[in-house]
């Protein structure tokens, strides 16, 4: 467990260097105990692959050692408070399905992947389907979930044109990950469906469908299934 300063509110609590299931769940536990804490002085917690961001109040950072930097004082709260982590305590992750209505012009590179690998459009589908995928991280964007788990046979290479404008709800796989776009945006990734579900709604109280720790499943779904949900 290495700590290093953030600028000069946060600080960067690095347990890793590889991206695996075991570094990412002690980075969620690392996140579960702080925000159980309610420490005053947190503002937030930023969990990543390998690390978690802690950010700070300076003002709010309390410490026996008055001539410590905030950031001296809170690493010191800190180191004693994580040596006492217990992975085995965190709650069961939430398994969330996720519709997805794949090929068409909602999935327009569904084709380009199954060449790509020497498979039909179904076997795609079908792997893609049969996937238990962990949201290791939510980045890039406001609700983009980078998720794990991806099959061998269907790790692709990002497009070498990206798009100018990808769709909210566009289902894609990029290198050895797969990811639903939240919002319309620029991007690269193989899009291969798209679901009706909103990834990402500012006027809801957990504006982010996902977060950190969730399980992720897809469930093929049929363009008039997809058109009705809208509607809906």
């Amino acid at each position: 467990m290495q700590f290093a300063p953030l600028g000069d509110r946060a600080i960067t609590i690095t347990l890793g260097v590889a991206i695996d299931e075991a570094t990412n769940r002690r980075v969620r536990a690392i996140s579960a105990l702080l925000d159980a804490q309610a420490l005053p002085c947190i503002v937030d917690l930023v969990p990543a692959f390998v690390s978690l961001a802690v950010h700070y109040d300076p003002a709010l950072v309390a410490g026996v050692d008055d001539d410590g930097s905030p950031y001296e004082r809170l690493v010191n709260a800190l180191e004693p408070l994580l040596a006492n982590v217990h992975e085995d305590e965190m709650v069961a992750p939430r398994i969330v399905e996720i519709p997805v209505s794949y090929g068409g012009d909602l999935g327009p590179d569904l084709e380009d992947v199954a060449r790509q690998h020497s498979i039909g459009v179904d076997d795609v589908v079908r792997i893609h389907t049969t996937g238990d995928y962990l949201v290791y991280m939510i980045g890039f964007m406001p609700g983009f979930a980078y998720l794990g788990g991806l099959a061998p046979e269907l790790v692709t290479p990002r497009r070498s044109s990206p798009r100018t404008a990808v769709p909210a709800g566009a289902v894609g796989i990029g290198g050895q990950q797969t990811g639903v776009y939240p919002l319309v945006s620029p991007g690269g990734w193989n899009l291969i469906g798209r679901t009706p579900l909103r990834i990402f709604d500012a006027a809801r109280e957990n504006a982010s469908l996902l977060e950190a720790g969730d399980r992720v499943r897809f469930v093929a779904i049929s363009r008039s299934d997809f058109e009705s949900w809208n509607s809906a």
